[in-house]
């Protein structure tokens, strides 16, 4: 089983990305873009939040701390990734604004295609060997193929079958979560995970960065003054990252080379899979949080 995933990591990444939008896409209509131009304040806010906020604070903690230049490169992916899919349905069982929350993961999606390679080159061109080049034409034909195509045809699949888009949706999405379970247990299998061999201090730091962009992003946005429900939507957007993205951006990054350990690329693969978990106990931590009524917030606050 491990040598088989060893083989196919690369298509085993592309299949859950493809799964994961073919999802999202399947609960998306025209109509919900449309909505954009009615909230401009809250959108511009989210973008703001997404492409540049996030990045300036991965910036901050690559140039003031001394992380093993995987951890450098995991963060850089964090930050350059837009929003994942889970965010809408997070933002939905919050109590937050959904529309907004799904035109933001959408126009963040699509900017990626330039924005992604333009903030991982910014962030890591130094970290990499110096016969490396950054291979941007290759991510934003991976991302249009795997990130944009599918979210099409899961829109599509929607307008021509919506009995049963939401079905179609659940499989997907749950097709998608398999992969990324592949993706942790033939990692574990092939000795690429290992805590145990990571330094405490690195680590506490990656999760001061993890900790760190959550506290930084919702209180940046509160700070904007929106409605209860606009700040519950972008503060999703800021927590929930797509990190199925960024598991292909590890592989194509990292290509692997048989019978060759990368312990660069391992770190990557800890960084993503640590950042994945936390977002989704830090998710339902802001559901239970956000699904009280802002006089609540504002009690329990006082």
């Amino acid at each position: 089983m491990v040598e088989w995933y060893l083989e196919y990591e690369y298509w085993v990444a592309v299949v859950q990305l493809v799964l994961a939008m073919l999802g999202m896409g399947a609960g998306l209509r025209v109509a919900d873009f449309q909505k954009v131009v009615l909230q401009p304040k809250a959108v511009n806010v989210g973008l703001l939040m997404q492409l540049v906020i996030v990045p300036l604070v991965a910036f901050g903690f690559i140039i003031f701390t001394d992380l093993p230049s995987g951890m450098i490169i995991g963060i850089a992916i964090i930050a350059a990734i837009p929003g994942g899919t889970s965010s809408n349905i997070f933002t939905f069982m919050a109590r937050g604004n959904v529309p907004l929350s799904i035109s933001i993961t959408a126009l963040t999606s699509v900017a990626c295609l330039v924005t992604t390679p333009l903030i991982l080159d910014f962030l890591i061109a130094e970290y990499m060997p110096d016969s490396f080049t950054m291979p941007t034409l290759r991510i934003a034909i991976e991302i249009g193929l795997c990130l944009l195509l599918p979210l099409l045809m899961g829109m599509a699949f929607l307008h021509r079958f919506p009995n049963y888009a939401q079905r179609f949706s659940t499989i997907c999405v749950r097709g998608s979560l398999f992969g990324i379970a592949m993706i942790a247990a033939g990692s574990i299998g092939a000795g690429r995970l290992n805590l145990a061999d990571t330094p405490t201090a690195d680590l506490a730091t990656l999760l001061g960065f993890i900790i760190g962009l959550t506290v930084i992003g919702i209180g940046l946005t509160k700070a904007f003054g929106l409605a209860h429900e606009d700040n519950t939507a972008i503060e999703m957007e800021v927590v929930v990252r797509n990190i199925n993205l960024g598991f292909l951006l590890k592989v194509s990054l990292f290509p692997l080379v048989a019978g060759e350990a990368n312990p660069v690329a391992d770190m990557v693969l800890l960084s993503l899979l640590l950042y994945g978990s936390w977002q989704l106990v830090m998710g339902v931590v802001l559901i239970v949080w956000r699904r009280k009524s802002p006089v609540e917030i504002a009690q329990a606050q006082w």
